[in-house]
């Protein structure tokens, strides 16, 4: 029997990261919808959920009590606290999709993607960045017009961090054209463990373009 690339990509854990704005979590609801066997990791949280969003379809949403006991019980295979709201992946949630055969994709930030690697775990990472910070600006205030210019900063200076570090990631891609993006992520996941890294040749050049925006960001 042929194996498919589909095929030899079930069980892997895949990690998508983006700036705030960037798009990431629209990006992962189109990826699984277009690769077999591979489902989204819900993460848990301690925000309020947004009017579009619903409980236990696009987060888990718990207090912030409850969060921090899971956490005291080392229930979450990686956390972090990101504009003073709480996020997780529960360990048991991925391992039962990896237990079933599928492939489970992390929605989290750079922080999170750094503990599984310090935990050992075997991951592909996906790296997304917006086409420039100015466009990444004009998506968050398309998404938040109330946005404070203090909440605004605050967000820009995170996504500068976060932009310095995509280059520990083992793919980097372009959120410039929503259906190019879907069709380079699902060329990546069925792709599998058999392209790493190939996605980081043209890093130099793709971060060049941010240059311009953030005078700290040291390509090398």
């Amino acid at each position: 029997m042929n194996v498919t690339k589909e095929q030899r990509s079930i069980g892997t854990l895949f990690i998508i990261s983006a700036p705030s704005g960037t798009g990431k979590t629209t990006l992962a609801k189109r990826l699984v919808k277009l690769v077999p066997d591979l489902v989204i990791s819900r993460s848990y949280t301690s925000r309020a959920a947004r009017a579009e969003e619903r409980d236990g379809i696009d987060y888990n949403f718990v207090s912030r009590q409850e969060f921090e006991e899971m956490n005291t019980r080392n229930l979450f295979l990686e956390w972090a606290e990101i504009f003073g709201e709480l996020y997780g992946t529960a360990l048991i949630d991925a391992e039962r999709e990896l237990a079933k055969g599928r492939s489970a994709l992390l929605v989290i930030n750079v922080d999170g993607a750094r503990q599984l690697m310090d935990r050992g775990y075997k991951v592909v990472k996906i790296f997304v960045l917006p086409p420039s910070l100015v466009e990444l600006e004009i998506r968050l205030k398309h998404r938040n017009p109330d946005m404070q210019d203090v909440d605004m900063n605050q967000r820009l200076d995170i996504a500068k961090r976060e932009i310095k570090a995509c280059k520990e990631y083992d793919h980097i891609v372009v959120n410039d054209d929503l259906d190019e993006c879907i069709n380079e992520l699902r060329t990546i996941v069925i792709g599998g463990e058999t392209d790493l890294g190939n996605g980081t040749k043209d890093a130099d050049k793709i971060l060049s373009r941010f240059t311009a925006d953030v005078q700290d960001l040291d390509p090398s």
